[in-house]
């Protein structure tokens, strides 16, 4: 099954990205160190993005915020969404699930 160009049993997408934004990746059974150190920052990642959402709830329904505050907002807002795509389409391909990317990241 391919994912990406890439078999999707036995590589996996880390969290996080290596030089000049590129993907990084783990190439295993998931068991071992680099997995489960992944799996920990996935987890942190995602509950970061439940954090920021509330934040950004709240934010909005103050009509007095500003427009900075609304573009540090938005600024915080995309970041979490490219952390949170990038642990969706991990996690997909370790279901074997193909992902259709659009070049979103290049916008």
């Amino acid at each position: 099954m391919e994912h990406n160009g890439r078999e999707a049993a036995g590589i996996r997408q880390l969290p996080w990205t290596g030089q000049d934004g590129k993907p990084c990746y783990v190439i295993g059974d998931g068991d071992g160190y680099v997995s489960r150190m992944a799996d920990g920052i996935e987890n942190i990642q995602l509950g970061m993005a439940g954090d920021l959402i509330g934040h950004a709830t709240e934010l909005l329904a103050d009509r007095k915020v500003t427009g900075t505050e609304l573009h540090f907002l938005a600024g915080r807002l995309t970041e979490s969404l490219r952390t949170v795509k990038r642990v969706a389409e991990s996690r997909g391909s370790r279901l074997g699930v193909a992902v259709a990317d659009p070049g979103i990241d290049d916008w």
